[in-house]
């Protein structure tokens, strides 16, 4: 039987396709190797987000070049960095045997079954898969979308991953149910801008992302937590907060992208939402539903940045108050708008100005946690710690990483109390 070698870079997105890809895979007969160096077939699911994802890539890239001098197999690049480069990739990787963009990866296993590597010509339109499950998983990931409309003036993505396209409600609703057979505890929905689902059925009937998530939380099943992700701010309506406020399914942790602080940087981003529009969605989801932790996105040295508008970025991440953050700088990306801007931030420049923001968010990370010390939580129990088999690691609600001392099974749903923090994972103890 082949043997095949999958690496997956970036994105949540990328993670379920992958997951998907290797069910397929699995399906045809091929089954996963020890190491790269001992597969047949590996293949590359890329990012292209940021150029530091694009360098790491080709870094591997070249790794392959020694292994296939050394174990003639067959290398395929897919995602999003082969959408964006196609063909012109082997120019610069001759190792490289196929590449497969964003709407074709379900053609691979064709590639590696066919007798002559041959596969039918090439999509051109994003198709989802019956099943984005990880053996074993207690959490799982279902695409409802894909694709977006917005071009954030910074942002590859709707050139690699096309116009928005939802995904049938059905088709939804019959994986949830598959997940839940597989004993799935925890349950997250991935698009683009997820919020701006949208579909239409046979019938002719419209459903919103609110619609979606009421007919989700509608079905019996043993699945504890609904997640979503990646909202975007100016797709959050209310009747979205009234129902993540009303459905005790649904996370009461939100990651909602924030990108800066500055109106005025906001709209050279394309964002379509001011620092006071942002203030107040974050106010109205906080007094609508007073449990609530908060995620975000931040980006700071985006062309023509000045340091007070820097400083509305550090002032409203201390007004949001999250829990989490995922903080870069400013990465110029060939084909889009902000790459050509005026007033490009040196990186020195840039550079500093994430080191700063970095520690004035880690004193908000300690912040908040140290709030939620001696809650009471029920966690999702995941695994047994790598440090002591005496105790378990679990995932709360608030998508926090939880140990404590129990005989509980991976799984399994156990209320504890949080007593300690060592680095970012609470300590705690079960409440019998």
């Amino acid at each position: 039987m082949k043997t095949y070698w999958l690496e997956t870079y970036g994105c949540q997105m990328n993670i379920a396709e992958s997951n998907a890809l290797e069910l397929q895979l699995k399906g045809a007969g091929l089954v996963p190797a020890r190491s790269a160096d001992e597969a047949d077939c590996a293949i590359l699911n890329t990012c292209t987000v940021r150029k530091s994802a694009d360098n790491r890539i080709w870094g591997r890239l070249g790794e392959f070049s020694r292994i296939k001098k050394d174990h003639p197999l067959t290398l395929i690049v897919t995602g999003c960095m082969a959408e964006r480069l196609q063909e012109d990739l082997k120019d610069d990787a001759p190792q490289v045997d196929y590449v497969i963009g964003t709407n074709d990866k379900q053609r691979i296993v064709n590639i590696l079954t066919s007798a002559d590597g041959a596969f039918d010509e090439q999509s051109e339109s994003y198709e989802f898969t019956t099943s984005y499950y990880q053996e074993g998983e207690y959490s799982s990931y279902i695409p409802i979308m894909n694709g977006c409309n917005n071009f954030c003036a910074y942002c590859i993505v709707p050139f690699v991953r096309g116009r928005e396209v939802s995904r049938p409600l059905d088709d939804i609703l019959r994986e949830l149910a598959f997940l839940d057979s597989k004993g799935v505890k925890e349950v997250t929905l991935l698009g683009q801008n997820v919020n701006s689902y949208h579909y239409t059925d046979s019938a002719g009937t419209t459903h919103t992302f609110p619609d979606l998530l009421k007919r989700i939380c509608e079905q019996k099943n043993s699945i504890k937590w609904i997640r979503f992700d990646s909202p975007h701010p100016k797709d959050f309506s209310r009747a979205l907060i009234e129902v993540i406020r009303d459905e005790p399914k649904i996370a009461k942790h939100l990651h909602i992208p924030m990108q800066s602080g500055s109106s005025r940087i906001l709209a050279l981003m394309n964002r379509r939402y001011d620092r006071e529009r942002f203030i107040s969605l974050i106010d109205e989801i906080r007094g609508e539903i007073p449990s609530i932790t908060f995620a975000t996105d931040v980006m700071v040295g985006f062309p023509s940045e000045q340091e007070a508008e820097y400083e509305e970025t550090l002032s409203l991440l201390d007004h949001m108050g999250c829990i989490e953050a995922f903080m870069y700088y400013f990465n110029p990306r060939e084909g889009t708008k902000a790459a050509s801007m005026d007033e490009q931030i040196a990186e020195e420049e840039r550079s500093r100005r994430l080191s700063r923001l970095i520690d004035f968010q880690h004193a908000i990370f300690a912040r908040e946690k140290k709030k939620r010390l001696g809650m009471v939580v029920e966690v999702v129990v995941t695994q047994p710690s790598k440090h002591d088999k005496s105790q378990m690691l679990g995932r709360s609600e608030h998508n926090e990483m939880v140990v404590f001392e129990s005989s509980a099974e991976s799984g399994s749903v156990v209320t504890v109390r949080l007593e300690g923090l060592s680095g970012n994972t609470y300590t705690a103890t079960v409440v019998q």
